[in-house]
């Protein structure tokens, strides 16, 4: 069974200017006494297409700077090569941070937050029962929502806007004091 989280109630407390983008949908999936939510950045491109777009524009520069060193213009063939070299360094940074996602679980009373950035993922188990969420406001890109437990804090929402960090916050809490 899947539950779509729509809060209209908690917009007017976002402080910042964002009414006209869309509402990204929260999509809770339920278990046996439990739920699951993954949050990922929003990738406008796959990998697959990332290397195409990487090839296509490798290959455009590279024929533009042989022509140039075809036509008596070498110094230009250099230039090119350290082109496709900043595009190569640029895609690898954008594909290095594409996969991050935070994986938020409850089941069987054990509280599971999954946190994979760039190449490591950290895996933390709270006690639901003592675990509380906060929002904090922030200066510059909205709230930040918190998960406090009895030994640790984690910041979670990262990868939503400012107005669905909110909305998560509230529903998050709400399913934890259920």
């Amino acid at each position: 069974m899947r539950q779509v989280v729509d809060l209209w109630y908690f917009r007017r407390f976002v402080s910042t200017p964002m009414q006209d983008l869309p509402q990204r949908d929260l999509v809770f999936r339920e278990g046996v006494g439990g739920f699951s939510l993954t949050l990922k950045r929003n990738c406008s491109i796959s990998p697959a297409g990332l290397l195409w777009v990487f090839a296509a524009l490798s290959t455009l520069a590279l024929m533009i700077g042989i022509g140039f060193a075809v036509a008596g213009a070498w110094l230009i063939l250099p230039f090119a090569g350290l082109e496709v070299a900043g595009f190569a360094i640029a895609f690898l940074l954008y594909a290095k941070r594409a996969g991050d996602y935070e994986k938020i679980e409850l089941d069987r009373g054990r509280l599971t937050i999954e946190v994979g950035e760039a190449e490591r993922t950290a895996r933390y188990d709270l006690d639901p029962r003592r675990a509380a969420v906060l929002v904090e406001k922030g200066q510059g890109y909205g709230a930040r929502v918190l998960l406090r437990g009895a030994q640790e804090e984690l910041e979670i929402g990262r990868h939503l806007d400012a107005r669905s960090r909110v909305e998560f916050a509230a529903e998050l809490s709400r399913r934890l004091r259920d």
